[in-house]
């Protein structure tokens, strides 16, 4: 039906917001795109980017095998992502044309970490540049003008949802694609006591509550001109 671009940050970003919106979205017959922009290459204590970037490459690949994504990447590593880099904006641009999606799902430009909201301003500028063919870009054609909307931010804060997804039939294996993540989900559970797939449930379980269902995904559409639409893309 339609094809659906999912650009976040790190590898298991997608797995902890959105995993399960993307899977009731290929359940009924949507193209399914996911792009980590960056490596995560900062996200251990102990291992060091050069065995943690190949590392997180081959997690975030088997979880996207499991939920029948295919996957791009960025190749920026973390904290090397501006949204005033003309390098970073154009990436987007390309991958966005490249893809042609119908709708884009990516951060909340008031999540609490800068590369997360770096990422959010890129695709929404980015998104524009996309849809003009005659801007410089390694990707051939035009994008269309496409609707965006926000992921949660980390456990809910400030964040104040205008769509909701039930993703109650999706939920386990929402955690099971998170699973896949065991260089970041191990090193929580055994060095800062965090069970994240418990709080990923707890706030799946909230945002059902809000709605009306056992478990649901929450997004903020970006509510600018052009980017509205009559049509309700999200499942």
């Amino acid at each position: 039906m339609y094809t659906v671009l999912a650009i976040t940050c790190h590898p298991d970003d997608m797995e902890i917001t959105c995993a399960g919106t993307l899977l009731k979205c290929k359940e009924r017959g949507d193209r399914v795109v996911v792009c980590h922009l960056s490596s995560g290459s900062l996200g251990h204590v102990i291992i060091p980017p050069e065995e943690l970037i190949p590392m997180r490459a081959n997690e975030a690949k088997r979880s996207a095998e499991m939920g029948g994504f295919e996957v791009m990447w960025g190749g920026f590593h973390d904290l090397d992502i501006y949204d005033n880099n003309k390098e970073a904006r154009d990436k987007v641009v390309e991958i966005i044309k490249t893809v042609k999606p119908d709708f884009i799902i990516t951060h909340d430009p008031n999540d609490y970490m800068p590369d997360h909201t770096a990422v959010s301003r890129l695709v929404f500028d980015a998104s524009f540049a996309a849809t003009l063919p005659n801007y410089p870009s390694k990707a051939e054609g035009a994008a269309k003008l496409v609707p965006i909307y926000y992921i949660d931010t980390y456990a809910g804060v400030n964040f104040h949802p205008t769509e909701y997804v039930d993703i109650s039939d999706f939920m386990e294996k929402k955690l099971e694609m998170l699973e896949c993540h065991e260089s970041q989900i191990v090193w929580m559970r055994d060095h800062d006591n965090i069970d994240f797939p418990a709080m990923v449930r707890t706030c799946s379980r909230y945002r059902g509550y809000q709605c009306g269902t056992e478990y649901a995904e929450a997004f903020r559409q970006c509510e600018v001109c052009l980017k509205l639409t009559t049509k309700r893309y999200l499942p």
